[in-house]
């Protein structure tokens, strides 16, 4: 049992076990468990769930679990195993509908047994293994590469408040909207940090603050509709936040209560930032009205955090999961190769074919 949150992959590959190891972040902040998990319905439930959640963790878990659903396939040819590939990419794909990179990371690990359907198919296994690592690893060198960048926004001392939670337990290290967080307090920058509790799910309260208050760092905890009053104050420098689908227009699709954050911002002169790496960005959709929307649970909202129910019975709810920020109230888009301005149709079009 790991002693603090630091000491815990977010999501890794135990080969020994073949099986995906992640954090149960259903569990935090009262008790950090770890989860091995073998079965493809188990991994499928595990995002579900939100016990593993973030895009970049999100799509480093598909890639390994598609990966461990194929290993122990015995099939006659190539064309069997790709068969059955392909139904536990598309199984993996229904279990959340708005993070790209989960789809990102499916495609990329279906494009290794396409450029290989010549070779054995335990040379393609391997292959499969060595690209969901690949994935993995990557994601910790682009989330560094995007806090370096986002440093250059900042100054010793800011104030820098964040929503919901992009940090290390939404990726597998440094997170992306607080990467400059981590970074600036390795360098002694002593920032500010104030974090939006998150409702419903309170992503802030309980994953945001328990990390970055175990990293040692000061942070401040405050309910979602007092954002304006710290604005107004002027106790904000600047906004970082994550996202899990940036349309090709600029718009951005993060945890509900992001596009509030954004225009609370923008009234106040402050500026809003979306860390994002370039596997959230999706050309094919060109604006964020085209971005499914994930609907979740009413108990959500109703009673999942009460002793009593906090709602009367039988009353209609709607729970979307995330709302769409218009480009025209986002500063910059932070990406490990820079940060994107507008007009973002010209930037991130650029961008994407580096």
């Amino acid at each position: 049992m790991a002693k603090t949150i630091l000491e815990c992959d977010t999501v890794s590959l135990d080969e020994e076990n073949s099986a995906l190891v992640i954090v149960d972040q259903t569990q935090l902040p009262g008790r950090i468990k770890q989860l091995c998990l073998t079965e493809i319905e188990e991994i499928w439930e595990a995002i579900y769930l939100l016990k593993v959640r973030g895009a970049p963790a999100i799509g480093v878990t598909a890639a390994i679990g598609v990966y461990l659903a194929v290993k122990n396939i015995e099939a006659v040819n190539m064309a069997v195993f790709y068969k059955r590939f392909q139904k536990a990419k598309a199984y993996l794909a229904t279990s959340r509908p708005t993070a790209v990179n989960l789809f990102w990371a499916l495609d990329r690990m279906e494009g290794v047994v396409v450029k290989h359907m010549d070779c054995e198919i335990n040379t393609v296994k391997e292959l499969l293994r060595q690209e969901a690592v690949n994935i993995r690893n990557e994601d910790i060198e682009v989330c560094r590469r995007i806090g370096e960048n986002a440093l250059e926004l900042v100054k010793p001392g800011y104030g820098l408040l964040t929503h919901c939670n992009a940090g290390r337990l939404a990726a597998v290290k440094y997170g992306t909207a607080t990467a400059p967080m981590y970074l600036g307090h390795e360098k002694g920058y002593k920032f500010r940090i104030y974090v939006d509790e998150t409702r419903p799910l309170l992503q802030g309260a309980r994953l945001t603050a328990f990390e970055l208050q175990e990293a040692g760092m000061d942070v401040t905890l405050i309910c979602d509709n007092m954002s304006g009053t710290i604005m107004q104050k002027d106790m904000v420098d600047a906004v970082f936040v994550g996202c899990d689908r940036v349309a090709a227009n600029g718009d951005t699709a993060n945890k509900i209560g992001t596009s509030v954050v954004a225009a609370v911002a923008k009234h106040y002169g402050v500026p809003f930032y979306v860390c994002a790496p370039t596997s959230t960005i999706d050309m094919s959709l060109a604006a964020g009205s085209e971005i499914p929307i994930e609907e979740r649970s009413p108990e959500e909202i109703t009673e999942m955090w009460y002793e009593q129910r906090m709602a009367p019975k039988g009353v209609k709810v709607y729970n979307p999961c995330f709302d769409v920020t218009s480009h025209e109230l986002i500063t910059g888009i932070v990406t490990e190769y820079g940060i994107m301005r507008a007009p973002y149709e010209e930037s991130l079009k650029k961008l994407k074919n580096i």
